[in-house]
């Protein structure tokens, strides 16, 4: 049976240890599952045979937590978690979270806020002269100066704030293994400078080509420079041709070495078939376990990047725009495991990643030279070069429904509709709606405004209609009936009021009810970020509409919900200052009924009762056929994989 890491000094004496080599800080809570970053780093290290202990969710108020394995040999390691610990705790509207599924039950201020920061604090002062090297999404999107929602202002880079040795970026596994044996071979710290993927800090510029970026003062300072800065971190993410980036903050340099190169599938086959135990430490049993742990323990991870390259999702900026995938041996063999679990009741939840159906890289030449640094893969349009296919996964999942002891095999992370209605060959699609979709599939349009489409990177909303019309008429040919869950974003950089208007009345005859959606939150590492904070697109350098107010945000959320009666008021005023008081009436078009003596008189659509005297939220429908009723979940998602999640604004599909 698999071993969990050491997380106190009887560990240590049960493996006869007398000291680690490496200590792991780390915000969320210990899951031992290669969904969670911490579990990914320690394993890699303990299979080239190095000493590693865990110190989850410490209590940083005092000493002990942090000193009860004793000082490590080699390093400290830290890291806030899968998500950056200000979008765990905080919502879009900067308020509190109530909940955090990386916790012990679930329970909320588990963890500090800027947790690298103040970890890096306690190693600094309790561990004198061993090297602190940070990672995870919160260390790897702010490793630049960045735009701080919760501030509402430029931070100077993370390396700085933490005082760490070494910033780790992106995934992590190789830079980890390198920066290790160089330590181990006693070189000092302040020497290992030249590792792809890491960040440090120097007194003098580097030797070799290097970009310049505006500095920490100029971004603080000039929103131009800090939209130029962004563009250029962008176009530099690339592991085959990035150059070396250099930031000034005072009279010292930040430098980001270019990318790592992402994991091959043999890589990525090793990386999952180390001996996790694949749950949480049995010391949160008592609190109810991780609640994180549920979403994946039944779910496949199949690949890593995406070359969407959504504006608002900084995978872009931590996997990367390199698509690389796990063999089908690799994941069967998981697969495989899974059937023996007790708990496993015949439904596989997931197999994909970032992108579900992406498989590979979208065009040949991006093993050899990367993603082209100014062209997108599928925005505008998609890329006459891009390999539209889906034959791997089709086979993939082929093997997995064959499998004894599965009953289904469900895709639930999100499948890119405008990459799937390209593939001239519909043999995947049929069989998605006839084998893996639970009644309803999860596809984010984000919006219908093709203007603010336009600024999310995405394709414009007649390739979503194409989609939907596509995916009821196979359910029909198929003869199910299944619906469509539509995510979608209020607020986002260039959505106006009437864009918001627009949207409403596209849900209206559609028939769309979403119970829930997400304001945009402008988290670290993204480029509508970038635009919200600067009002400029970092790409073209022109203006662009940020509905900023608390007042418009709301007025523009509650658009996207205009039948919850609790919404009348802002959706009443939203109409009228958008001069569409034309929605407001009795008319089959209305959005609303007009308010009568103060009061709230709700549509007659939206608030019919079924036969049984139930309420029902307006017809079910899209366009001719049926479409699903609910919203996204509201919860922050990040850069999926492991050191990933980071907000939905930030870093989701």
């Amino acid at each position: 049976m698999n071993e969990f890491l050491p997380v106190c000094a009887d560990d240590l004496k049960k493996r006869g240890w007398d000291r680690l080599d490496f200590l792991y800080i780390v915000g969320d809570a210990y899951v031992d599952h290669p969904s969670f970053g911490h579990a990914i780093i320690s394993r890699v290290l303990e299979s080239r045979g190095y000493r590693v202990g865990i110190v989850a969710q410490p209590d940083w108020h005092g000493n002990d937590d942090f000193l009860k394995m004793g000082t490590p040999r080699l390093g400290v390691l830290v890291s806030a978690g899968n998500i950056d610990s200000m979008v765990n705790h905080y919502t879009a509207a900067k308020k509190r979270r109530r909940d955090d599924v990386y916790s012990p039950g679930n329970k909320a201020g588990c963890r500090p806020d800027r947790a690298t920061i103040v970890y890096c604090a306690k190693a600094k002062q309790l561990f004198k002269g061993v090297p602190v090297l940070i990672g995870g999404v919160e260390a790897s999107l702010r490793r630049f100066a960045h735009y701080d929602y919760w501030d509402d202002k430029i931070r100077r880079s993370i390396l700085f704030d933490s005082k760490a040795d070494i910033l780790m970026y992106g995934m992590g596994e190789k830079q980890i293994v390198r920066i290790a044996d160089r330590l181990n071979a006693g070189e000092d710290i302040s020497t290992i400078t030249d590792i792809a993927g890491t960040c440090c800090i120097s007194r003098e510029l580097p030797d070799g080509k290097f970009e310049l970026l505006p500095s920490y003062e100029d971004c603080v300072s000039d929103k131009r420079a800090y939209a130029d800065s962004c563009r250029v971190q962008y176009y530099e993410q690339n592991p085959f041709t990035g150059k070396t980036l250099v930031q000034k903050h005072g009279d010292r340099y930040l430098i980001q070495n270019p990318p790592a190169e992402p994991l091959m599938t043999d890589e990525l086959d090793a990386v999952y078939a180390l001996p996790y135990t694949k749950t949480y430490h049995p010391m949160y049993e008592k609190y109810g376990g991780i609640g994180a742990l549920n979403e994946v323990k039944f779910s496949l991870a199949a690949n890593r990047g995406c070359f969407g390259s959504c504006n608002f999702c900084a995978l872009a900026f931590h996997q990367g725009r390199i698509v690389t995938s796990r063999s089908d041996e690799s994941l069967i063999a998981e697969a495989k495991e899974m059937t023996k679990d007790k708990d496993f009741k015949g439904y596989i939840h997931d197999v994909g990643g970032p992108t579900a159906n992406f498989r590979g890289p979208a065009c040949k030449k991006q093993l050899i030279s990367g993603a082209c640094k100014n062209r997108r893969c599928l925005f505008p349009e998609p890329c006459p070069n891009m390999e539209i296919t889906h034959e791997k996964y089709l086979a993939l999942l082929r093997k997995l429904r064959a499998l004894d002891g599965v009953k289904k095999v469900f895709i639930r992370s999100g499948i890119r509709f405008d990459y799937l209605v390209r593939d001239s060959d519909d043999t995947f699609f049929y069989e998605l709606c006839k084998y893996h979709v639970s009644g309803q599939l999860k596809v984010a349009p984000e919006h219908i405004s093709d203007n603010v489409l336009k600024y999310m990177g995405k394709p414009q909303n007649s390739v979503f209609n194409e989609f939907a019309e596509k995916f009821y008429a196979i359910n029909k040919k198929i003869g199910k009936e299944q619906y469509l869950v539509p995510y979608l974003m209020s607020s986002h950089p260039g959505s106006t009021l009437k864009d918001a208007v627009r949207l409403a009345e596209y849900l209206k005859a559609h028939n769309i009810n979403p119970r829930q959606v997400q304001d945009f939150y402008p988290t670290p590492g993204t480029i509508s970020t970038c635009m919200f904070y600067t009002g400029l697109d970092p790409f073209t350098m022109k203006r662009v509409y940020v509905p900023k107010t608390p007042k418009e945000k709301a007025m523009q959320r509650a658009l996207l919900q205009f039948r919850d009666p609790e919404n009348h008021s802002l959706v009443c005023e939203a109409l009228t200052k958008a001069g569409r008081t034309d929605l407001i009436g009795y008319g089959e078009h209305c959005l609303i009924r007009p308010q009568k003596n103060g009061g709230v008189l709700n549509n007659k659509h939206n608030n019919r009762r079924n036969s049984n005297g139930k309420a029902v939220n307006g017809k079910r429908g899209f366009g001719k056929d049926k479409a699903g009723i609910k919203g996204r979940n509201g919860k922050a998602q990040g850069a999926r994989g492991h050191n990933a999640r980071s907000g939905r604004g930030n870093s989701r599909r």
